[in-house]
């Protein structure tokens, strides 16, 4: 169908139209197209502009061995999802304060729509590698509230030999990503950034996986997001530089902030932050993510996992995966190698492929960095997967996942380094984002050392889940201090929180212990939200030069008190000043709460 002949605009992106999915078009490599009239979302229509206005910018014949190309996708849209929730009597039962699982389960309940069961069986039909099942609401992708992470992505292996079995995984798909709209993490989000629930509607993207086979697991031998901007640079590099962050396998490593490797383009061998060679190994990836392709999994259609598996780095090397991705440590020298020949562990540090003369790699995130930011206007985030053929590195594909315009406060707000220093700095910080000063923070949401546990962080989450939802319907915006990465998805290197789970705090604290010590949390949705709410932040590193002072923080007057949760308000306001310019942050408590004597307490 010529573009031309579709006028609506709603299913425009950047100015075209989509065109309409035709049976047969998505095996001969149609890139995208719809089902349905209606919005297609803003991460579908992220992507259509990625198709037409940045890659009909990047001249292939530069970056010789590479395939550059969006991935072909399908978007049923807010059509499909209004015509699901109307003709099912949905429209007052999501309104409810349901669970998650209660809403889940009423979906997958639920029929789709007859006039679009035909074009998802003729899909079906004609394509038999993995689909990812993915969110694009209306309000995703938005500079303001990106709503990143917000919703469910569901992975399935579409290789069931009867096309019934795959048509039956698609559609419990599709209806898992539906019922993520009602999520209680999308409520709180919702809330927190002033929506109203009823002005959501969910487009959904069907779309092939960029990856490969290897026994009965499939995945790309890299996941990667790139920033047009750094907000930690390290050695030579500046924040306009940007950072690159990579993992083996799907993204869910990078988007869950699980541990990954990040580098600032202009300087892709510089020797990464570390003091010693052990830190970096322990602070490298040992697990990945891909989708099972072996014999189904006991049947869990409300699970976004359900057809995912987390092997070790071992079984990536047994796939060949590894050839272009790891160093190998050699205890003698108490050195990393580049590359494969020796014995010994395996690092992953991308190494091989970052000094490769033969593929351009580097190279190409940096120009696609280029065209995104002359394309939208501002600093840009793009989310890729790279495919190496196991046998020949050439050629590669590069699969083009995402793009979101990125929120970058100029602000400026001097802070003297003296300062940080003062005897009234609660909380001092030379590795610090956002930009702004406040002075209304009555309220301090705290985890203490003494009694912090890495193995309860579950029950951690839920507890900050309770004193957050108190303090945002009183409308009472509060400081979050608490150990390692907000927000990860491995409770190792942090509290695994939703977003929404603490969508009231105004300014976030991460600080590190001898055993929770992860690098800062760059490179996850949670980290995308937390810059596109303005949310301060402060990180803390128990080895560094500031500290918190516990001492004081322990003996202001007591809110509430949970297991592991202390929730104090001090008889003042807290200040909290955040320069981002210069990296540097404090929060001040008032001049008559200081204590007489001492510094800080150690962390």
């Amino acid at each position: 169908m010529p573009l031309q002949d579709l006028t609506l605009g709603t299913m425009t992106g950047g100015g075209y139209a989509l065109p309409r999915f035709e049976r047969g078009a998505f095996a001969d490599g149609s890139r995208l197209t719809r089902i349905g009239s209606g919005a297609i979302g803003g991460k579908a229509k992220g992507l259509f502009r990625v198709e037409r206005e940045v890659l009909s910018r990047l001249d292939g014949d530069a970056f010789p061995g590479f395939e550059v190309a969006v991935p072909s996708a399908v978007i049923l849209t807010t059509e499909v999802f209004d015509s699901f929730i109307q003709r099912n009597g949905l429209s007052d039962f999501v309104l409810r304060d349901h669970s998650d699982d209660h809403i889940a389960h009423a979906f997958q309940r639920a029929e789709l729509p007859a006039e679009y069961v035909g074009d998802l069986r003729a899909l079906v039909g004609e394509v038999h590698t993995p689909l990812a099942v993915r969110s694009s609401s209306l309000q995703e992708d938005a500079l303001d509230h990106p709503f990143a992470g917000v919703y469910g992505t569901k992975m399935i292996p579409n290789n069931d030999i009867e096309e019934d079995g795959r048509f039956r995984r698609l559609v419990e798909a599709v209806k898992l990503v539906f019922a993520t709209t009602y999520f209680a993490e999308s409520r709180s989000y919702l809330r927190s950034v002033g929506k109203h629930l009823e002005e959501e509607k969910m487009a959904v993207m069907i779309q092939r996986v960029v990856g490969q086979r290897a026994g009965d697991r499939f995945y790309p031998c890299i996941s990667g997001v790139a920033r047009s901007h750094n907000f930690y640079p390290t050695g030579y590099a500046k924040p306009a530089d940007g950072v690159v962050t990579l993992a083996l396998g799907l993204g869910k490593t990078i988007v869950d902030g699980g541990l990954s490797w990040s580098y600032a383009p202009p300087y892709p061998k510089a020797p990464p932050p570390f003091n010693d060679v052990g830190a970096l190994i322990k602070n490298t990836q040992t697990r990945f993510w891909a989708i099972h392709m072996g014999a189904p999994p006991p049947h869990d259609p409300v699970r976004e996992t359900e057809y995912m598996v987390h092997p070790a780095l071992s079984d990536a090397e047994k796939d060949g995966a590894l050839r272009y991705l790891v160093s190998t440590y050699d205890p003698g020298s108490d050195r990393l190698n580049s590359g494969l020949d020796a014995q010994g562990p395996r690092v992953l540090t991308f190494a091989p492929l970052l000094g490769s003369r033969f593929i351009p790699f580097n190279d190409l995130v940096i120009r696609l960095l280029e065209i995104g930011e002359a394309v939208l206007g501002e600093n840009v985030e793009i989310e890729f997967a790279v495919n190496l053929h196991r046998r020949d590195l050439i050629p590669a594909t590069f699969g083009f996942l995402q793009i979101r315009p990125m929120m970058v406060d100029t602000t400026e707000l001097e802070i003297p380094r003296s300062e940080l220093e003062s005897e009234t700095a609660l909380v001092a910080s030379e590795h610090v984002l956002g930009n702004g000063h406040r002075t209304n923070i009555e309220d301090v949401v705290f985890l203490s050392p003494e009694t912090f546990d890495p193995d309860a962080t579950l029950t951690i989450a839920s507890e900050l889940d309770a004193i957050n939802r108190g303090l945002v319907e009183a409308g009472r915006p509060y400081i979050l201090i608490g150990f390692g990465r907000w927000g990860t998805s491995d409770h190792r290197l942090g509290v695994p929180v939703a977003w929404g789970q603490i969508s009231g705090a105004a300014v976030i604290v991460e600080a590190t212990l001898p055993s929770v010590n992860p690098d800062l949390s760059q490179g996850s949705h949670f980290f995308h939200n937390l810059l596109a709410n303005r949310v301060l932040y402060l990180s803390v590193l128990h080895e560094g030069m500031f500290r918190i002072d516990w001492e004081w923080l322990e003996a202001q007057p007591v809110v509430e008190q949970t297991r592991f949760v202390t929730h104090v308000r001090p008889d003042r306001p807290l200040d909290v000043r955040v320069d981002g310019s210069s990296a540097l942050g404090v929060i001040h408590r008032h001049e008559e709460q200081r204590r007489i004597a001492g510094t800080h307490a150690e962390s």
